[in-house]
């Protein structure tokens, strides 16, 4: 199983807005996407930003290709997010793991 992270941060002030976009754009986009095995949502705050980590889980390199095209290392960002100030990491990881274990 491959896991493929990614990292962003908005504004306190849109926080709730900018968690039920990221779940029906990111989440749902990913969970549409034959190969999909989940997604894992994360918010931490620091100072004025809250942090959102999306964690997808995938069987193939190819699922992902689907999901995020040929340039796969490219965050999948959405139209609407900069209504939301969003300050996107560019760059995603994709991690080989054999097991996913909530900690």
């Amino acid at each position: 199983m491959i896991v493929r992270t990614w990292h962003g941060c908005v504004p306190i002030a849109y926080q709730q807005g900018f968690a039920e976009h990221l779940a029906v754009t990111g989440v749902q986009h990913a969970e549409s996407i034959a190969g999909n095995c989940g997604a894992f949502v994360r918010q931490e705050i620091q100072g004025e930003y809250a942090h959102f980590f999306l964690a997808t889980y995938w069987e193939s390199l190819q699922a992902i290709k689907c999901f995020a095209g040929e340039d796969y290392h490219v965050a999948v960002t959405y139209p609407d997010d900069e209504a939301f100030a969003l300050i996107s990491d560019p760059y995603v990881f994709h991690h080989q793991v054999d097991e996913v274990v909530a900690l």
